[in-house]
């Protein structure tokens, strides 16, 4: 569900150095594409705005607030929205907004179905449901924290205690529902079974149960946004409850606040299902089908804006429906920094979650929220504990691209911030607090260079792969600021200052990052609440791994098309044909060759497909593995063919094109090697 949190995403939440500003645009959003693709709800497009901060960064000039009424708010949304939807080709959204215990206002934006002509259906936000991706993470850490505070949950107790099957571990630590709510059980992405067609059918043990995912970080230590684990954190409300999970949400959260028009169901029940907007790619694109998310805790729920605006007061602590939802204690439990420097390091100096919420704190007022997206829904919710203020918002089309929808809901985010609730102290005089870099700042610095990729990866299958499309590449400038290029969640580069030891803050901005270093270099990045920076191996460095598969790949193609073009001109010239020395070389050569190429381009639309959450079955997988296997066992004949070659001194043009080959099939196997390509897990 990608945060995308956006999810983002998010997801969402680094990306590739590329060498131009187009290329380094195209890199930023398939960055951006697979966060949103890897988490349907996640956080990737959809997490924390990039320009967001802890409270201790430094906060935009100082402006007086325009009026937090329905009448301004009208007028600002009114003006800024349809432009907006227009401009991205994005079909309606729907919006919420919530001041002083009161709904100040819902809106509707374009279209809930575009049908045709005078079919088409305007949005009307207290008709309509939207699905709101990984924004439903929050009523599952809500779950939790009522079982929390009904003294039958803990959240410091291994979560073996309440599952029924064996969790794998790589770590002797436990795994509680702290880390669970806060991205950090350490386990690598999944992707398969995040999004089913309609009409299929979603069963979370199944799911939970079914080839699970790897833990690769010892638990607490890095934010690693985690569909998985919050799905795990649902289950385990549905086990100690004795109830589905979806129930158990209808009944002690929806019943409880009024919700009568939200739901985990998959399908909707037929009261909801009428009133449920279409979702689309783009406006003019035709409507996409009811997404099924396979692991409901992390993105299922359907909601309307009043509902949304109910959920938001509720947890600022409003009296909805007959009863709090959570006690002043729990709210507050669940609202603050649930990690600190005892597992987290110097990372906690930096943005980090709460039990469910991220961190996007600006203009020096605390600010918690979530984003999510499906592969058409794309939302995000904000609240203000201190100020009693929320703002929710949910668009019904990708648009034009994943990276302009994540930038058109952090715009919003960041303008509401900044027109309700603009910086107390002025710019200037923040600054002047801060004007000198620390002692050591410089040697930190260098400490930070390097290439990075996210902790939201995969490590134990081919899908090791998509961590070569988002990588951030450091750099130390003359003045000792940092360049981040690109920074996180974004298409541009940013420079970077340090304001105390480990924070850095983004310069002309509010957006800071928190460093860790170990051995006399920076280990981890915290660059929003739930993801993390980590340092690329040498030997899977962008340059390195696509210049040697690259230079393989045309070195295979050409060696396949020269074939007829040999053929023709031998008959055309009439030369005698090949003698049979080394034939069988030659032969079981060619058949690498074809293998590997066939296998390069087997996994580049498998990839596309996985992207856009197409479950790929064992066989095709097992196939692709085959070709790459044949195309690994190939150096071996191509390096008997180019022994006999040289032998028989067939000329320098022949020996260098068996040199080609031979290097070629080797730096594929290689690349295969290092990317997993042929691991035996294909789990994904």
């Amino acid at each position: 569900m990608t945060q995308s949190n956006a999810s983002e995403q998010t997801a969402y939440r680094s990306y590739l150095p590329w060498p131009t500003g187009r290329l380094r645009r195209v890199g930023a959003a398939l960055a951006i594409a697979v966060a949103v693709g890897a988490s349907v709800a996640g956080c990737g497009a959809g997490a924390a705005p990039p320009d967001a901060a802890p409270t201790t960064g430094t906060p935009a000039a100082a402006v007086e607030p325009a009026a937090l009424d329905g009448g301004d708010v009208d007028a600002w949304l009114d003006d800024v929205l349809p432009a907006a939807l227009e401009r991205n080709d994005i079909a309606g959204a729907t919006v919420a907004v919530v001041h002083d215990g009161k709904i100040v206002t819902t809106r509707g934006y374009g279209h809930a179905d575009t049908g045709t002509g005078d079919t088409a259906v305007p949005v009307d936000p207290e008709q309509h449901l939207f699905r709101i991706g990984s924004v439903s993470k929050l009523a599952t850490a809500t779950a939790v924290m009522r079982l929390v505070q009904d003294g039958r949950l803990d959240l410091d107790t291994d979560i073996d205690r309440y599952l029924d099957f064996d969790l794998p571990r790589s770590f002797d630590e436990p795994i509680t529902l702290r880390h669970l709510l806060t991205h950090t059980p350490g386990f690598e992405e999944r992707i398969a079974g995040l999004i089913g067609q309609e009409g299929t059918r979603a069963d979370l043990r199944e799911a939970l149960v079914t080839d699970p995912p790897e833990q690769i970080f010892r638990p607490g230590t890095v934010p690693a946004y985690s569909n998985y684990g919050n799905s795990l954190a649902g289950y385990i409300v549905e086990r100690v409850s004795g109830v589905p999970f979806e129930e158990y949400v209808q009944r002690n959260i929806f019943d409880r606040l009024g919700m009568t028009s939200s739901s985990f169901a998959q399908p909707l029940p037929a009261p909801l299902a009428g009133r449920m907007s279409q979702g689309y790619a783009t406006a003019s694109a035709p409507a996409g089908p009811f997404e099924i998310v396979g692991t409901p805790p992390a993105g299922a729920m359907s909601a309307s804006a009043p509902d949304m605006a109910r959920f938001m007061l509720a947890h600022l602590g409003e009296p909805v429906g007959d009863q709090p939802l959570l006690d002043a204690a729990t709210l507050d439990l669940m609202h603050r920094p649930a990690l600190d420097a005892a597992s987290l390091g110097t990372l906690a100096a930096g943005p980090r979650m709460t039990l469910g919420f991220f961190d996007e704190s600006r203009n020096g007022r605390r600010i918690i929220g979530h984003g999510g997206d499906t592969l058409y829904f794309h939302s995000h919710l904000q609240i203000y504990p201190e100020e009693g203020a929320g703002f929710f918002v949910s668009l019904n089309s990708t648009g034009t691209s994943a990276l302009a929808n994540h930038e058109l809901r952090r715009a919003l985010t960041e303008q509401f911030a900044d027109r309700y609730f603009p910086a107390a102290t002025p710019a200037a005089e923040a600054a002047a607090a801060v004007s000198n870099a620390p002692a050591g700042s410089a040697e930190r610095a260098a400490m930070a260079a390097g290439t990075y990729e996210s902790s939201r990866t995969v490590r134990s299958n081919f899908l090791t792969l998509i961590g070569l499309t988002g990588r951030t590449t450091v750099s130390v400038r003359d003045d000792g600021h940092l360049l981040f290029e690109p920074r996180p969640l974004s298409d541009s580069a940013a420079v970077y200052e340090e304001i105390e030891p480990w924070v850095w803050r983004k310069v002309g901005g509010q957006h800071t990052v928190a460093m860790r270093a170990a051995g006399g270099k920076v280990e981890a990045i915290a660059f929003d609440s739930a993801f993390t920076l980590l340092p690329v191996e040498p030997a899977r460095g962008t340059v390195l791994a696509l210049g040697v598969i690259g230079a393989s790949a045309v070195v295979l193609l050409l060696t396949v098309l020269a074939w007829p073009v040999g053929a023709i001109g031998r008959r055309v010239l009439r030369r005698a044909p090949r003698d049979r020395a080394g034939r069988t070389a030659r032969v079981l050569s060619r058949v690498a060759v074809g293998s590997a190429l066939l296998a390069l381009a087997s996994w580049a639309v498998g990839l596309v497909l996985i992207m856009n959450l197409e479950d790929l079955s064992a066989v095709p997988l097992r196939t692709v593995q085959l070709f790459q296997l044949i195309g690994l066992l190939g150096v071996i004949p191509a390096a008997v063919r180019l022994v006999d070659d040289v032998r028989r001194r067939v000329g320098w043009s022949r020996t260098a094109g068996s040199t080609l080959v031979l290097l070629a099939l080797a730096g594929t196997g290689w690349f295969a090697i290092e990317f997993m390509l042929l691991a035996p897990n294909i789990s994904y």
